[in-house]
């Protein structure tokens, strides 16, 4: 018998006692320090569990400095994030990095520009050791209202600012969108394919003008008329494809800059009369299967790593908060490689 009450909740002492060792050795086991054996930490991670015991967060948090807590913010409409499959995997990758150095997520969502000094006091207010930061686009305000704030962050997808100029260096994770385009137009050109056109995404995104440069790679002389702007949506990819149709019937190709957007295009193509792949190749961008194996026909796309990125994106802002091991804080910069998939499309 300890003498604690019930209903009391189990205390660092308790952990200590149960598994015979000091309390300053299960505080070293709880906040992820070194020079505790292999033995007594499995011990005290057994009673851990077997007395239920909770750390109290915000002594630990004066012990570490550190709120094991991480911003996730998004430039997007809610709708949209909870449509499109390529931010459920971008999230999915991001939390299984996050359970493995125990820390949580708190998602912020940018929709309108009042948004922006709400998220900003939460993030200069130290609720979080750092934000993982996605769909900015051209002037956006959030990269310097983090470097302002000293606030570490690492950003999804190649951001149009950097250091050149001396300012502030920012890590991003991102795929080799251009490289993806080309071998996707490539691909189609060794079809045969006469007339490609290409719908991009919103061209103040970053990725969107990397795929576009992909594309002008290969067709550097491709005519303005085959070149259509969408927004990532599946709505945004139909009325691009309308758009095409009504400028250039005779089309035989279509790189797509997202494959929710080559949905679009590809119901649109079906209600017009056109045959996919006879009349008219797609080839999609993104590699979800969820999207591409399930369409008549089967989407061809370019596949990028998406889970694989967000893991990596917690990965380098837990070198910059100190959670990893590794306790280089210098930002740096992954690009991931593509490859294409081929399927009936295309």
């Amino acid at each position: 018998m300890t003498g604690r009450l019930p209903s009391q909740r189990p205390t660092l002492e308790d952990v200590a006692r149960a598994a015979g060792v000091s309390r300053s050795t299960v505080s070293r086991v709880m906040n992820g320090l070194p020079r505790v054996s292999p033995a007594a930490a499995e011990r005290i991670r057994k009673a851990v569990t077997e007395l239920g015991y909770v750390p109290n967060q915000v002594a630990r948090s004066l012990v570490t400095r550190r709120n094991d807590a991480v911003a996730v913010v998004v430039t997007e409409p809610q709708n949209r994030l909870f449509v499109d499959p390529f931010f459920d995997r971008h999230l999915r990758g991001i939390r299984q990095e996050l359970v493995q150095q125990g820390a949580q997520s708190v998602l912020l969502l940018i929709e309108e520009p009042d948004d922006y000094p709400r998220v900003g006091n939460f993030l200069g207010g130290g609720h979080v050791d750092g934000a993982l930061l996605f769909s900015l686009r051209v002037d956006d305000p959030l990269p310097e209202m983090v470097s302002r704030m000293g606030l570490p962050a690492v950003f999804g997808g190649r951001p149009f600012f950097g250091s050149d100029d001396g300012g502030p260096r920012y890590a991003y994770v991102d795929a080799d969108n251009r490289a993806g385009a080309r071998d996707a137009v490539s691909h189609l050109v060794a079809l045969g394919r006469e007339r490609i056109a290409t719908i991009t995404g919103p061209l103040n995104q970053a990725a969107a003008v990397d795929r576009l440069d992909g594309y002008r790679d290969v067709l550097p002389d491709s005519p303005p008329q085959l070149i259509a702007e969408g927004d990532f949506t599946l709505q945004g990819g139909a009325d691009a494809m309308h758009l095409l149709l009504d400028r250039c019937r005779d089309l035989d190709a279509v790189f797509v800059a997202s494959d929710l957007m080559a949905c679009g295009v590809l119901r649109v193509l079906k209600q017009r009369g056109f045959r996919v792949p006879q009349d008219v190749a797609v080839i999609g961008f993104d590699g979800l299967d969820s999207l591409a194996e399930p369409t008549d026909p089967p989407l061809s796309t370019v596949h990028q790593d998406i889970e694989g990125m967000g893991r990596l994106m917690a990965r380098l802002l837990f070198k910059q908060t100190g959670h990893a091991q590794s306790h280089d804080r210098d930002p740096t910069s992954v690009i991931t490689p593509t490859r294409l998939v081929l399927r009936e499309s295309a």
